[in-house]
């Protein structure tokens, strides 16, 4: 927490020909006509990690029946799915599909490592935000299937009533309920601008500045006098003890799960370890002046450039994992707020997944731009550092300075 694609044409059809009726019988009649005709050239590799398996189990079971082709679920860790692919597409290998996270897209696109996808009337199924997040330069790049933000995770025994709207009135709520720390989040000793963003964001606003349709540019958005006012409520935060870089993943769930600290800003990831508690999830609170937006991230599968089936892929993606019952059973895996809208709606029900929504309202996604390869590495070192005792104003300063030369480089 990245050029010109040719695509393969099959029996005369283009994928665009293909997603445009994406949603209809008569495409997925066509394409099992087509599959019979030649199964072993057609059998699809996806990588998947092992949450995700069952869900995506089902959705090869039904394109197997309906096709009468064969999908190769291929389990891999999280983490090396997109290293892996784009170490191997380049040569023809990997996979014909992969699963993983919106934002590393415009790496893959200006590399020529990922085909478009045409979703024709699908789009409208899924919401806005997803269908953004795997957009680039006009073209969508995969099929979500899950939105996922951070929000405040309260221990509703200690903190009874909602998050507050701002960060002190927070601290303040926090500190009166008797428990050891009123606030906590993961930082680190290298920092984790991820889940500093919503803070930040509420003084400044995007990572990047954004143009008249709201995508992003790769003009800088972090410095100038907001930055420098983030900075330094950073600064004082670190030294009043209301943050710290020693608060990592593990102390803070420890924390959480032992009653000691009632507000904890994280994932539905966490959730897990919480089994038993009564949690509640509410919108992040502002500390400038403006709304707290965390990241957004979307989750869903994209095709491999170099893929030879890449129409069927399509097919796979569009007509199966983008089901109500895929979609349904991902949410179970992963406690993800699923991308499609009828999925969307079965989970209003749930107040931590209601919650979880509602704290993302406001969520903006990810940057998926290249450029933002030049930023995390710079920004969380420059947080660590102001956190630290350096100089707020001159720190911060100069990590523009640094993150400007680095994007010029682009």
């Amino acid at each position: 927490m990245r050029r010109g694609i040719a695509l393969v044409a099959v029996a005369g059809m283009t994928i665009a020909g293909l997603a445009a009726c994406g949603s209809n019988d008569s495409a997925k009649d066509d394409g099992k006509t087509k599959a019979s005709e030649g199964k072993s050239d057609a059998a699809l590799t996806v990588w998947v990690d092992d949450n995700r398996k069952p869900a995506f189990e089902i959705a090869a079971n039904k394109y197997e029946e309906a096709t009468g082709n064969k999908v190769e679920l291929v389990v891999k860790e999280n983490d090396q799915i997109g290293p892996e692919f784009r170490t191997q597409v380049p040569t023809g290998k990997g996979p014909d599909i992969a699963v993983g996270a919106h934002d590393g897209i415009g790496e893959l696109v200006e590399n020529g490592l990922v085909a478009p996808i045409e979703l024709g009337d699908k789009a409208k199924d899924f919401s806005d935000l997803a269908i953004k997040g795997f957009t680039y330069e006009g073209k969508t790049y995969g099929v979500p299937y899950a939105v996922e933000n951070i929000a405040i995770i309260r221990n509703a025994d200690l903190a009874k009533d909602p998050t507050p709207a701002t960060f002190d009135e927070m601290i303040a709520a926090g500190k009166a309920t008797g428990a050891k720390t009123p606030f906590m989040v993961q930082i680190g000793e290298k920092g984790d601008p991820f889940h500093m963003y919503p803070f930040e964001s509420s003084f400044t606003g995007p990572v990047f500045k954004t143009d008249a349709d709201g995508n992003y540019t790769p003009e800088l958005n972090l410095g100038g006098e907001k930055g420098t006012a983030f900075a330094q409520w950073l600064a004082d935060k670190s030294a009043a003890g209301e943050l710290s870089t020693a608060w990592t993943y593990d102390i803070v769930v420890e924390a959480f799960k032992n009653g000691e600290v009632p507000f904890i800003l994280g994932g539905p990831w966490m959730l897990g370890d919480f089994e038993g508690m009564n949690v509640a999830v509410d919108p992040i609170p502002s500390a400038g002046d403006m709304p707290a937006a965390p990241f957004l991230g979307v989750q869903g599968g994209f095709i491999s450039a170099t893929s030879k089936n890449q129409l069927l892929a399509t097919d796979f993606l569009v007509n199966y994992v983008g089901t109500e019952e895929v979609q349904d059973a991902l949410y179970q895996a992963g406690q993800r707020t699923p991308a499609l809208k009828a999925s969307g709606e079965k989970i209003k029900s749930d107040p931590v997944a209601a919650g979880f929504a509602k704290a993302g309202e406001n969520a903006l996604p990810m940057p998926s731009l290249p450029q933002m390869s030049a930023v995390w590495g710079f920004w969380g070192a420059t947080e660590a550092q102001v956190m630290g005792g350096g100089d707020a104003a001159t720190t911060w300063e100069k990590m523009i300075s640094d993150i400007e030369t680095e994007i010029a480089k682009k």
